[in-house]
């Protein structure tokens, strides 16, 4: 398994999709939309699913959405998550190429730090940056996506791709779906209607809330969405233009309390080669 895989299975914390088997760069998109649409997901009165419904019928296309024939799908992420009795800091860069899941990864690690409830911070963001740089190529049938392309046809089928829908009644399903949105935007690009879909999801999500703007360790503002089931809280960070997934938090408040995983997603994209960030 990829590093990316192994990085992000600790983070979902949920059930594995039994469909999984594993970014030009385009950092998310300002969008051009009206300010009405802004307004309708931010303004007074709208529930959670509300606004999401409303997101997922308004969103921008972004830059990364017109080079889909690039045969490289290329994801830049830095996470923070729980070890045993620890927390892993990773900077990690890969390129998945789309027909035979070759490619490559290129990992910068920090030391892991003792205890369970470090909080994230800017200063992580620039040591990570400066931390020895690990490559590492991948044979054909390395690599995988999250979900098996063509994603399912819509977001209800989505939901039962992410999360068994004969779970919903337990306490974890609503944990679980959400972790499975933030699972997919992490570990392979989606589009902008896959982007639609994966909202309209979370709009289904019991009992999500919204807890208006926030800014992310990137300077990044998004709205806020929460999710708490289960033993722990999910807080997902939304473009209001894109509907790009920004970040994921998760912190679990049972028996052992602490930060479980955070994740920026800073860059997603397709390019012509593996080893290459930027617009070809």
């Amino acid at each position: 398994m990829s590093l990316l895989g192994s990085v992000l299975l600790a983070g979902c914390h949920t059930s594995t999709p039994a469909a999984q088997t594993g970014a030009t760069t385009a950092s998310p998109a300002t969008s051009s939309r009206p300010a009405t649409a802004h307004t309708a997901v931010t303004g007074p009165g709208l529930t959670a699913a509300q606004r999401l419904t409303a997101l997922a019928d308004t969103i921008s296309a972004t830059p990364a959405d017109g080079t889909t024939g690039l045969p490289y799908t290329y994801l830049h992420i830095q996470s923070w998550t729980r070890a045993t009795n620890a927390i892993t800091r990773t900077d990690l860069r890969q390129w998945r190429r789309n027909t035979d899941g070759s490619g490559q990864e290129t990992t910068r690690r920090l030391p892991d730090l003792p205890g369970l409830d470090h909080q994230p911070a800017r200063d992580d963001r620039t040591l990570l940056t400066q931390a020895s740089e690990t490559t590492t190529q991948h044979p054909p049938g390395s690599l995988h996506p999250y979900l098996t392309e063509p994603l399912p046809a819509d977001a209800s089928a989505l939901a039962g791709a992410l999360a068994p829908l004969q779970l919903a009644a337990e306490p974890a399903y609503p944990r679980m779906l959400t972790n499975g949105v933030a699972a997919l935007a992490s570990n392979q690009y989606l589009n902008r209607d896959q982007r639609a879909k994966s909202l309209r999801v979370l709009a289904t999500v019991p009992g999500i809330t919204y807890r208006g703007q926030t800014t992310d360790l990137a300077g990044r503002v998004g709205l806020t969405f929460t999710v708490s089931a289960d033993g722990s809280t999910s807080q997902l960070l939304v473009d209001p233009g894109s509907g790009e997934i920004l970040a994921a938090h998760e912190r679990l408040t049972g028996s052992r309390p602490g930060l479980f995983s955070y994740f920026l997603i800073l860059e997603r994209g397709h390019t012509a080669h593996a080893g290459v960030a930027t617009k070809p």
